[in-house]
């Protein structure tokens, strides 16, 4: 009866851990990151409404890429958009009770869609943060850049609308919030006006509802090993499978031709882990005081750019990081003194695109971490990542037991090894 009960005990356990998951929507390295949506009453005419609209990226490494957003919601009663300015809904719909008015409104839609104007609209068109045709910067990155608006006229609101979408894969929004009004300073900071009202709306991402399937995959090698550690077999798909297109080698040039604008479905090149992200850690050499590792990012994917990327490694040593060679980085310093997780990301103009694949469909860099006395070793694996993110999407790693080892070293005797013998020695006790 013991052991059925510690059977019990590890298995509720283990789901209890679960639900803390990103699968959830909860994410460790970034545990308050979400989009939040303002709803800024700015002005009440005789009849419409003045709205400000913004959307702020809160997440620190994952960012939104073109086509970008397309923020959505449902009108609670038979509100119109009659102007908008720095954002357009993308259909007017049916506005033939208007006819014979001096102008047809924006949008008559029920639920409208709403997108961001595309860089060089004129100006008479845009507001402040606008025109970014949907792309946000992550806020680790670039947070001037992380944020979007638009203004709207509306015939008057009685409550607020809902059912609120941001239009991305993966991301879930909430009710509508009253929170307290926004300040706005004018006169180059000697004067504040407010919000007759602002209401919040918080969306947050969850990878499981993005993709079941992982994106990215790890392989590893180091100086002191000839073994090369390969990314696990199907990490993001297995050949065959339906809906896991992939391009042979001799065939990448008639796919490459490809017009820019046309929305392919997604191939990579043909492997044995289908990811369309390869990332490489390479322990490249030993010092006296320093150690240093390479990094090699390969987009193979056939048919897409990665603009913006961005790549969040954990691993403990990054709190001795001495350089970073042609990347940038900055470090998450989530929990207090607790320095072991950061993002690399390109350097614009330079590497900040990621290429499909082909010539120069890859970006790397060195970098120098400091060996710690006390905690420094090569033994069982220590100098890898325990966890590497590209792009907010985590990647498959190898198997602990594959990692290059020292030579005449025996293998480690991991956890999770040790925790599949004590479950087989419980069973045994309890059949």
């Amino acid at each position: 009866m013991g052991f059925s009960l510690i059977l019990i005990f590890i298995l509720v356990s283990c789901i209890f851990f679960d639900l803390l998951s990103p699968t959830y929507g909860y994410d460790s390295l970034d545990p308050n990151g979400n989009i939040t949506i303002k709803w800024d009453l700015r002005q009440q005419n005789d009849g419409t409404q003045d709205i400000l609209v913004s959307i702020y990226n809160y997440q620190l490494y994952r960012h939104i890429e073109p086509p970008g957003w397309k923020l959505s919601w449902k009108w609670s009663g038979k509100e119109v958009i009659w102007d908008m300015r720095g954002a357009e809904a993308t259909e007017q719909g049916n506005c033939s009770q208007y006819l014979g008015k001096p102008q047809l409104p924006h949008s008559c839609e029920r639920e409208p869609v709403i997108v961001d104007l595309l860089p060089g609209t004129p100006y008479n068109m845009q507001v402040q943060s606008c025109c970014k045709g949907g792309v946000l910067s992550s806020f680790t990155q670039d947070p001037a850049n992380s944020m979007a608006a638009f203004q709207m006229n509306v015939g008057s609101i009685e409550t607020m609308p809902y059912d609120f979408k941001i239009g991305l894969p993966g991301y879930t929004c909430g009710n509508a919030t009253k929170v307290p009004p926004t300040k706005f300073v004018i006169d180059h900071g000697r004067r504040q006006t407010q919000a007759l009202g602002t209401w919040n709306i918080t969306c947050t991402y969850s990878p499981f509802l993005a993709s079941s399937a992982p994106k990215c995959c790890v392989s590893l090698s180091s100086f002191y090993s000839k073994t090369m550690v390969p990314c696990p077999i199907c990490s993001c798909a297995c050949q065959g499978e339906p809906g896991s297109n992939c391009v042979r080698h001799g065939q990448l040039h008639t796919v490459s031709r490809l017009p820019q604008n046309e929305q392919a479905p997604p191939m990579v090149q043909c492997s044995t882990h289908m990811c369309p992200i390869r990332v490489h850690w390479h322990v490249k050499l030993s010092y006296k005081e320093y150690w240093r590792v390479k990094i090699t990012i390969n987009n193979l994917n056939v048919v897409k750019n990665y603009s913006q990327w961005n790549l969040v490694v954990l691993h403990p040593n990054l709190q001795s990081l001495a350089q970073v060679f042609s990347f940038y980085y900055k470090p998450l310093n989530q929990y207090g003194s607790i320095n072991d997780s950061g993002v690399f990301y390109g350097i614009e103009h330079y590497n900040d695109m990621l290429l499909q694949s082909g010539d120069g469909g890859n970006v790397q860099t060195e970098m120098l971490l400091h060996k710690d006395p006390g905690i420094f070793t090569f033994k069982g694996g220590w100098v890898f990542p325990r966890k590497v993110i590209f792009n907010g999407d985590e990647c498959v790693m190898p198997s602990p037991f594959e990692y290059p080892m020292l030579p005449n070293s025996s293998r480690f005797f991991g956890p999770s090894k040790l925790c599949f013998v004590i479950l087989f020695v419980l069973f045994s006790l309890i059949l």
